[in-house]
């Protein structure tokens, strides 16, 4: 018996502190305060009783009263804190102690007595009568998965089907929740509308069938499986249709991650699924090719005026996207490389791809590509190349043009000086700038551009013959001590065999340089034709 109070007063202790707990520090001090002088007023009679010292009065627990009759309420007295929380504590306990009997309807369905609800249903009873949720008991039966009592309640009454709760719960989103899949099939076959929301949005749809659905983080489920490292899940979820080339809010897919992880699993399980939509996609794109259309038609003008650099065809867009297998697909269809404003060479040239500049370049793209709307004396391939030297030889050992470079036309002449470099808010006047196509030179003394000045002279002169430096690139070369034999390379006469050499390249034409190697001609003097020898 002593146990037994023992672990009553231990379980009234725990509600009472969790009750306690929600109060704020200035509350719960107010409440110590109010209870040291209700204790002080009680009177000391209670508190040194001989038998009854820790004893609570019999009416007190809610296990004793039932047994002790309530004595008859004093005067009430104005209620502080802590006699407004006590009184609600009591109340509360005392509810808890007298449970109601259970409903017969409910006790039949949790226990899956179907007969039971036969009989009440023959008897008369209306089964269709919410409760003060608004539960029905085919609410009740699909939330507790018994399934031949919901398939007694749906046959009885088929119009409450689609009924919800105060929360606007149907019976089909309870059983979707509590993941009953036979009481959940059943209720389809029944007729059950898969897309009724509840208050908060949410539909058995969304509960249960969206396998690409987002976390706040744009985490996949597929995502969260493999940085897991669930194999099984996350080839079960590739399985059922999961899209993985769903990113994060960081950018990255199930694959990065797995890699990440060193899951071979996982990684070999995304990537086959990565792999294969991108197989749809070069399908996709050959479709359409085959469906002859014309891989250069170009983009309507008012479209191609939204973008800044004008473009308009296809290929431009995949040079632009750095889709090389789909630049390659255009290119064997037939696709121009020399129709935008802006030739896809020198995007590419400026992304650096070299995969997609051989293609663009064994297509007949113009090497020595100017820009319309920014005219130069020298080419832009050149202009886009400057800050990358091996792109720059990369170009140049395939024809391009430099001898453009040292065609100035202020010669030995004095320059006029470098014009400033446009503001925000100090732009110089139309009537001001230099008329005509800009100088290399000019473009050399940029400030972003003239620490390189030296290196990429001295590139451009092993292409070049007998060429004449202008003041201003002798200016450039002399500001550095150590690229003074830069200056010395240029002086003429230049080496004779170099100057076949560019003989030789010039017959053949920048469109054929490529064919070198099917010349007659020793191995040696191939490779001094193409630049691979290393003197």
């Amino acid at each position: 018996m002593a146990t037994e109070v023992s672990a009553q007063g231990s379980a009234h202790w725990h509600e009472e502190y969790s009750l306690y707990s929600s109060l704020s520090e200035e509350e719960q001090v107010q409440l110590a305060i109010e209870q040291s002088l209700a204790d002080k007023t009680r009177g000391p009679t209670e508190a040194t009783a001989p038998t009854r010292t820790n004893q609570q009065p019999a009416h007190f627990y809610p296990w004793t009263r039932s047994a002790v009759p309530p004595e008859p309420p004093p005067a009430r007295a104005p209620m502080g804190l802590f006699q407004g929380v006590m009184q609600k504590y009591n109340s509360s306990l005392f509810k808890s102690s007298q449970l109601a009997a259970m409903d017969p309807v409910l006790k039949a369905i949790k226990e899956g007595n179907e007969e039971a609800l036969k009989v009440m249903i023959k008897d008369g009873k209306n089964l269709a009568e919410p409760n003060k949720e608004g539960w029905l008991p085919l609410h009740e039966a699909a939330y507790y998965g018994q399934l031949g009592c919901l398939k007694v309640l749906q046959q009885a009454y088929p119009g409450a089907i689609d009924q919800r709760t105060l929360q606007e719960e149907t019976a089909l989103y309870l059983a979707t929740c509590r993941e009953h899949l036979d009481c959940l099939l059943s209720l389809l076959q029944a007729g059950a509308e898969p897309d009724i929301s509840n208050k908060s949005r949410e539909t058995p749809l969304y509960k249960g069938a969206d396998i690409n659905t987002q976390a706040s983080d744009s985490a996949s489920a597929l995502y969260e499986a493999c940085k897991n490292e669930h194999e099984d899940v996350a080839e079960f979820l590739l399985s059922q249709g999961a899209d993985a080339n769903r990113a994060n809010k960081d950018g990255l897919l199930p694959l990065h991650i797995a890699s990440k992880k060193g899951n071979y699993r996982c990684t070999v399980s995304c990537f086959s699924v990565w792999q294969r939509d991108l197989v749809k996609s070069k399908i996709n794109t050959k479709a359409l090719l085959g469906a002859r259309f014309d891989v250069n038609a170009p983009l309507a003008p008012e479209r191609a005026r939204l973008y800044e650099d004008r473009r308009s065809s296809a290929l431009y867009f995949a040079v632009v996207n750095n889709n090389v297998r789909a630049t390659e697909l255009l290119l064997g269809a037939g696709a121009d490389p020399n129709r935008d404003v802006i030739s896809p060479l020198l995007v590419a040239i400026r992304h650096g791809c070299l995969r997609t500049m051989r293609l663009l370049l064994d297509h007949g793209a113009d090497i020595d590509a100017y820009v319309a709307t920014h005219p130069t004396a020298f080419p832009a391939t050149i202009m886009f190349a400057m800050k990358c030297l091996s792109l720059l030889k990369f170009l140049m050992d395939l024809g391009c043009d430099g001898e453009a470079c040292f065609s100035c036309r202020y010669g030995n002449g004095p320059h006029p000086p470098a014009p400033p470099r446009a503001g925000r808010f100090h732009d110089a006047p139309a009537e001001d700038k230099a008329p005509g196509a800009v100088q290399f030179c000019e473009f050399l003394s940029a400030p972003e551009v003239s620490r390189w000045a030296g290196p990429i002279i001295d590139v451009l002169l092993d292409y070049v013959g007998n060429v004449q430096l202008c003041s201003r690139l002798k200016e450039h070369i002399d500001s550095f001590e150590d690229w003074a034999v830069i200056k010395e390379k240029a002086e003429p006469p230049r080496p004779l065999a170099h100057l076949c050499r560019l003989r030789v390249r010039k017959a053949i034409g920048k469109y054929r340089i490529k064919l070198l190697d099917t010349l007659p001609l020793p191995g040696r003097l191939i490779r001094y034709l193409k630049y691979e020898n290393t003197q």
